[in-house]
């Protein structure tokens, strides 16, 4: 989600609702799409409807740069931020239903006793507060407004989580799974993979037949300029005469100018690449680089202009070949292994993933494994949940929800995939006098809320029902292309 965004997405309930609005909003269209009826209307909740101006207000009001939206249009930013209004409006939706209301007394209470407005006795300072608004180019009804709908929401939070308490059980739970030590064996599977040097030409003339279509890389030849204030009106300045003549060229290749009428008539110095590819990009000076890439990109035979900042490129591409290159290639070949390798490390892995699912990998069959591959067993104690100094964190957290003796794979912060056995397992209890005991129960009634809040998602995308109105977000995004 945009960094811009602000308030409700950071919240814990707006995290519940992304899965079952933003997500499915995002990449596959939320609920049913109407395209007809009021085109002022872009949503609509049941019989709420959300308007087009509705939309705009809090795109104005979330103060994200116009630029950003332009930027990111193709990228689902509209779709995004009209979903987080989806969801704000859902939940002033169900604070209404529920009848949950903020009093004017409560609110001024909590004004009044903002930290922030406070002078140096500890007094609310009307002028603190008048500096804070003026400072955020607020309105002390807008402001009183936004706290009210904050305070509002915190009461759903409470109405659906409050009260939880968890038992002394679950606790202790939470306790022995995040300070047990668990104790390992594993084989550091590079050691067993076939080795990239291993593959024989045979091998490697296959997997070229049989993949030649999708080997094939792209060859592209073409003529280019570089155009910089000097050679294009004979002094280093990039003045209104040099952007006027930019213009002009554009208007040209609008026209249809080829890229030799141009250069002849401007007197550009041309330069001719013939067949580049993606690999070699990295033969030629950073400069070149740069756009050469860009020019690597282009799928179509035309001339273009691009923008450099500190020069213009003018370039036509003249062909643009899928060449399967030739074997005897050093690069291509390299390539191949290397794609070989990673074929055979996925499928070596995924057929020891099934035979552990299976249960019918043993001990016996790690044994042998390391005897066969002259891999070495090591084994290593993991003192807590938090405790990465080996593997990476999810690994952690997946050996530690494992019994004793399970085998399961495990990778490290390099990628390095291990084979893994979970050799013992030491849990201890948590005393209720522990000074500890409290932050380990509000750990388990934080699980217990959650579980909540999920339960909650289900109800609350059964009881509300959303619509978008296709036409007008396009016509909605097309106004920031």
């Amino acid at each position: 989600m945009l960094n811009n965004i602000r308030n409700f997405s950071k919240t814990i309930f707006a995290k519940i609702l992304l899965v079952i609005i933003i997500i499915p909003f995002v990449f596959w269209g939320m609920g049913g799409v109407f395209s007809g009826g009021n085109t002022n209307n872009i949503a609509k909740i049941n019989n709420q409807s959300i308007s087009t101006q509705d939309f705009i207000n809090y795109l104005n009001s979330s103060k994200i740069d116009t630029n950003y939206i332009k930027d990111n249009i193709d990228e689902n930013v509209i779709e995004e931020l009209l979903a987080e209004l989806i969801s704000t409006t859902m939940l002033s939706l169900e604070i209404k239903d529920l009848s949950l209301s903020i009093s004017d007394k409560i609110l001024n209470k909590k004004i009044i006793g903002n930290k922030n407005f406070l002078d140096e006795n500890k007094k609310f300072s009307r002028i603190k507060y008048e500096k804070f608004l003026l400072s955020s180019n607020l309105s002390a009804p807008s402001f009183e407004f936004k706290l009210r709908e904050s305070e509002l929401k915190n009461n759903l939070f409470a109405y659906i989580s409050g009260g939880i308490k968890s038992p002394t059980f679950l606790t202790n739970n939470v306790y022995k799974n995040e300070t047990k030590k668990i104790t390992i064996s594993y084989i550091n599977l590079e050691n067993v993979y076939k080795k990239k040097e291993d593959f024989l030409d045979k091998e490697i003339s296959k997997f070229i037949e049989e993949n030649k279509d999708t080997l094939k890389e792209k060859y592209i030849s073409f003529n280019y300029s570089k155009i910089t204030p000097q050679n294009l009106i004979g002094i280093n300045e990039y003045n209104e005469t040099f952007f006027k003549k930019i213009d002009e060229i554009e208007n040209e290749i609008s026209n249809g100018s080829s890229f030799k009428e141009l250069s002849n008539k401007y007197k550009f110095k041309s330069i001719f690449i013939k067949n580049l590819k993606e690999y070699e990009i990295k033969n030629y000076d950073d400069e070149e680089q740069k756009f050469y890439k860009k020019i690597l990109k282009n799928t179509d035979n035309k001339i273009e202009l691009l923008d450099e900042n500190d020069y213009y490129i003018l370039y036509e591409i003249l062909n643009i070949q899928q060449i399967l290159p030739q074997v005897e290639n050093a690069q291509f070949k390299e390539k191949i292994k290397q794609m070989l390798s990673n074929r055979s490390k996925f499928e070596f892995n995924n057929d020891l993933m099934k035979k552990i699912s299976k249960k019918e990998f043993s001990q016996s069959n790690f044994d042998k494994l390391s005897e066969t591959n002259s891999a070495k067993i090591e084994s290593i104690e993991i003192k807590s949940i938090k405790d990465n100094e080996k593997f990476s964190n999810e690994s952690v957290k997946f050996m530690y929800s494992m019994s004793k003796n399970s085998f399961t794979l495990a990778v490290d912060e390099k990628n390095n995939i291990y084979l893994v056995k979970i050799v013992n397992i030491l849990e201890n209890n948590i005393s209720k006098n522990s000074k500890n005991f409290a932050r380990y129960a509000n750990q388990a009634n934080l699980k217990i809320r959650d579980q909540m809040f999920t339960s909650y998602d289900f109800f609350l995308n059964d009881k509300y029902k959303v619509e978008i109105n296709q036409k007008t977000l396009d016509r909605v995004k097309n106004y920031f292309r």
